[in-house]
């Protein structure tokens, strides 16, 4: 059994996506916007998120992406596995991840993106955890830096056990 250490109180959490939410309506104010939300780890963190976002022009889609499997580590191997399901063209567009890591994933999806000929790509990850940051990543907004261990909880997983937990723990070995 995994020993859990709590990071994130659910209370911390849902006051930070309050705040995002709160920060991308004013910056997207008279703009269409699409949330692209990557499964399977940011569906909770994009749903807490889109009830934040006051816009009138809001569209939301999904992708899902691989490169962990059942690991704990990146296999540096990416794939789409879910591809966009509405057209991107001249449509600003906000990535939304649960967390960002080696950026291998991130940077593999922003350049498949712009194949699609968006106006804009932005970043939006719930947590920033740079200790094994590969590629750099030019995050837009972002809930906490976190600098290392292996999280799980509000959407993280390690293979597909933690995600419904409410706050955010470091599993420790």
């Amino acid at each position: 059994m995994d020993q859990l250490k709590r990071v994130l109180a659910e209370e911390e959490i849902q006051k930070r996506v309050k705040e995002l939410g709160k920060q991308i309506s004013k910056d997207y104010q008279g703009k269409s916007l699409v949330l692209l939300g990557i499964l399977k780890g940011a569906f909770i963190f994009l749903a807490d998120l889109v009830r934040e976002i006051n816009l009138p022009d809001l569209e939301i889609d999904f992708v899902r992406l691989a490169s962990y499997g059942r690991e704990d580590k990146t296999s540096g191997k990416v794939q789409i596995t879910k591809d966009l399901e509405i057209a991107i063209k001249d449509k600003d567009v906000l990535v939304v991840e649960d967390i960002i890591d080696t950026g291998l994933t991130l940077k593999y999806l922003e350049d498949y993106l712009f194949i699609h000929r968006p106006r804009s790509v932005k970043i939006c990850c719930l947590i920033d955890k740079t200790e094994r940051r590969e590629i750099p990543i030019k995050i837009d907004y972002y809930g906490f830096r976190i600098p290392r261990g292996f999280l799980v909880g509000y959407g993280l997983d390690y293979a597909e056990r933690y995600r419904h937990l409410k706050s955010i723990y470091e599993i420790v070995r």
